[in-house]
């Protein structure tokens, strides 16, 4: 990270400049190393449901869980932890973000809660077995849902937890929900389709309702590093915007905000265990997913490394649907860290 902002930092000459372009020329051809035929290659218009779905299956239904859970915690929770200090083990700290996903949300015993994008079901057996609530996952992932599904049906909680394979935009669910939560999901919904998003969380909510939604954020006025590299080859159509867009998009949807907190170096260190734990798996990482996989991936968990360190964010926003011009949160948070 230190020489990636001395590169992009340092102020370079002319002949420094046509020195390092002519050694970049003089590179053997980038098709050697990646074939055209691993890059993402998606259809249709973008952000529609059909095209949504192509990116999800590239990067998780193409690629073997055992791939994921060599690195990931136990749990196999694909989003920032949360740290009480640098040296906590990732498990410890993947667990204490899921118990304060839920003490923000103040879960009830008998309320019913929805993941959207739940991944491989980790929130949702946890608010299940810990929280008493009842959970619904949602994830365009095929392996995901078998997984997780598995995983729910070992926890003997089948009777509280259902996972179902659609696009949030497909959801129809008349009863409504008390609270719902997406864990770094709409960096995949589109910046000009956050009021769809939105929208249709807070017709899933009843009024009163409380939706955590954590999110990765640039920042407004810096360029992200490597963001076509990300998109071509790792998740394709991922669209981070600055926490203003997201908030704006939630007001307009009839949401009142309630709380944010940019969480980015608790990110850090999550990036920075992934990292090590990958590296410390390479070669069965490599003998799951191939050596072109593991690379890829390598490369964007030191980028986004990188960008937590010069300008990146991740917030944990709490939005409230209204009941009656009143959200009903308490007006302190103390029982969050207790």
């Amino acid at each position: 990270m230190p020489l990636t902002q001395y590169l992009f930092e340092r102020r370079w000459g002319k002949m420094e400049k046509m020195r390092y372009a002519g050694r970049l020329l003089s590179l053997p051809k980038a098709g050697r190393y990646l074939p055209a035929n691993v890059a993402a290659k998606m259809r249709g218009r973008l952000h529609s449901i059909d095209r949504d779905r192509q990116p999800v299956a590239y990067h998780y239904d193409d690629i073997p869980n055992d791939f994921f859970a060599r690195w990931l915690d136990s749990r196999m929770i694909y989003s920032s932890a949360y740290f009480a200090a640098p040296d906590t083990d990732l498990d410890t700290a993947q667990e204490s973000k899921l118990d304060c996903v839920c003490r923000k949300l103040r879960l009830q015993p008998g309320e019913r809660l929805l993941d959207l994008g739940c991944g491989w079901g980790g929130l949702v057996i946890y608010a299940a077995q810990r929280y008493g609530v009842k959970v619904d996952g949602v994830t365009l992932s095929r392996q995901q849902a078998e997984l997780a599904r598995e995983r729910i049906r070992k926890a003997g909680l089948e009777e509280r937890c259902r996972i179902t394979l659609c696009d949030y935009r497909e959801i129809n669910e008349p009863q409504g929900y008390d609270k719902l939560v997406s864990l770094e999901m709409d960096v995949h919904v589109g910046e000009a389709l956050l009021p769809t998003f939105f929208k249709c969380a807070a017709g899933l909510l009843r009024p009163g309702g409380v939706f955590l939604n954590q999110s990765i954020g640039i920042h407004s006025n810096m360029p992200v590093l490597g963001f076509d590299f990300v998109r071509r080859y790792v998740w394709p159509d991922v669209t981070p915007v600055p926490i203003s867009e997201t908030l704006r998009a939630a007001e307009a949807a009839g949401f009142g905000v309630h709380d944010v907190e940019n969480i980015k170096d608790h990110y850090a260190h999550t990036l920075r265990h992934w990292l090590r734990r990958l590296e410390a798996h390479a070669e069965e990482a490599k003998r799951i997913a191939g050596e072109i996989t593991y690379r890829g991936l390598r490369l964007v968990l030191s980028i986004g490394l990188h960008e937590m360190a010069v300008g990146g964010n991740l917030y944990q926003t709490l939005l409230v649907k209204p009941q009656k011009g009143r959200g009903g949160l308490p007006l302190r948070r103390e029982d969050w860290y207790a």
